[in-house]
């Protein structure tokens, strides 16, 4: 019998071309994502039965869309579909199905959905929420806390932004040249965001992870569309530089390994030269945007053999640099962890101390603040941030992380006792 674990990882990585597809046949989100789900519960069914299919993807958009068929006839009064046995077994007819759904690679549908839902007749607010939720499947959960925002406000948004494409009658065609343009910030930020998602998963979260890899697959397409636009260069390369790390990110128990504590010899030498060459290249262009100020950070972890030879000054100047390109407290939180290593924990300290109030609900700000407690040695406040961070934390790992600092204190005060 199948994995019932493979399974699920299978569903949850092909959703984003299962339902661009669904969309392209469909022209309606909800349609889309409920043949999917149709599809999915199916899956769960088929598979553990009869093992997977050769094309999980392609098998969900053939059954999600017989489905969806079926059910409208039956609507209709009209003729039923055959019964989902007859469709589902025939052998490796999955493959031609998705074919002719679809006159490109259905795998690259994907890009075009992104740019849809990023559709200016949509707010900005609601844009990218809207793409994440329908391309990559995130949850309102993890939406609201990407953006800083509570789950029903969240979810107030992607209502609204559904109802909004259903009744303005958004076209669900490829955008053209100049509309690309015009919705590239956007389509980059969600790239950027559904990588974020992925590589904030733990080891044992396969199918997260995997949105990782799809945000550099999408940065690649993008890439190719945008070949002299330096900030599309910069936002591959910090994809690819983050993801270098990878191996090193967590230990043989699947807890969090500190950047200054992981072993460089496992980051991904392949994946560090490409990113490289790409800012390289970019920088030639002489216009510097976030992103590509982003990969140049990166690139300074990259390039420091220990720890202890990473340019934390250059690293400061840097998010100087962002902090004017692009204002924000998650940026400023960033840029006092270089300022605790040129400065020390109190200026680091004094500068995030202002955050409070607009950070209060994300899970780093507390993390970091108790960090920076702990290096004063005011271990009581720390223990009250470190706690505070386990409530908020949104992966076993960065709640493992946190309990790891907590442990500390605790043993440290049992030994005075």
């Amino acid at each position: 019998m199948i994995d019932q674990a493979w399974i699920e990882a299978a569903l949850t990585s092909s959703r984003p071309q299962a339902v661009a597809a669904l969309l392209r046949y469909f022209r309606d989100l909800d349609a889309a994502e409920e043949a999917y789900q149709e599809a999915c519960l199916r899956a769960l069914k088929n598979w553990s039965a009869n093992g997977p299919p050769r094309d999980p993807t392609a098998w969900l958009i053939m059954v999600g869309r017989n489905a969806a068929l079926d059910q409208k006839r039956k609507t209709s009064r009209l003729t039923a579909m055959p019964d989902e046995s007859q469709v589902s077994d025939l052998e490796d007819v999955e493959t031609p199905m998705a074919e002719r759904l679809d006159d490109s690679q259905y795998r690259d549908d994907v890009l075009r959905l992104m740019f849809i839902c990023c559709h200016p007749d949509l707010p900005a607010t609601q844009q990218i929420p809207l793409a994440l939720r329908i391309v990559s499947g995130l949850s309102v959960k993890q939406i609201a806390r990407a953006f800083l925002v509570g789950e029903a406000a969240m979810e107030q948004r992607i209502t609204r932004a559904k109802a909004k494409v259903a009744g303005a009658g958004v076209p669900f065609e490829t955008p053209g040249q100049v509309e690309r343009a015009e919705r590239l910030a956007s389509v980059m930020q969600m790239t950027y965001l559904v990588f974020n998602e992925g590589y904030s998963a733990g080891p044992k979260d396969e199918a997260r992870a995997d949105l990782a890899d799809e945000a550099i697959r999408l940065g690649r397409l993008l890439l190719r569309m945008f070949q002299a636009e330096p900030e599309v260069m910069g936002l591959l390369a910090l994809m690819l530089l983050q993801h270098s790390r990878q191996p090193a990110r967590f230990d043989v128990n699947g807890d969090a390994v500190l950047m200054e504590d992981q072993d460089r010899r496992l980051w991904r030498l392949k994946l560090i030269q490409e990113g490289l060459a790409l800012i390289d290249k970019a920088m030639r262009h002489r216009r510097t945007g976030p992103y590509l100020v982003q990969a140049a950070i990166a690139a300074l972890h990259a390039r420091a053999p220990r720890f202890e030879d990473t340019d934390w000054s250059g690293i400061d100047a840097l998010y100087a640099t962002l902090e004017c390109l692009q204002p924000s407290p998650v940026v400023t939180l960033n840029r006092a962890v270089a300022v605790s290593k040129t400065q020390g924990p109190q200026a680091a300290l004094d500068m995030i101390d202002p955050l409070a109030e607009r950070l209060a609900n994300y899970f780093h700000f507390h993390g970091a603040k108790g960090g920076l407690l702990l290096q004063l040695g005011r271990k009581r406040e720390a223990r009250e941030c470190f706690d505070r961070a386990i409530a908020l934390s949104g992966t076993a790992a960065e709640a493992a992380h946190i309990r790891m600092h907590i442990d500390r204190l605790i043993a440290e005060s049992e030994k005075r006792a």
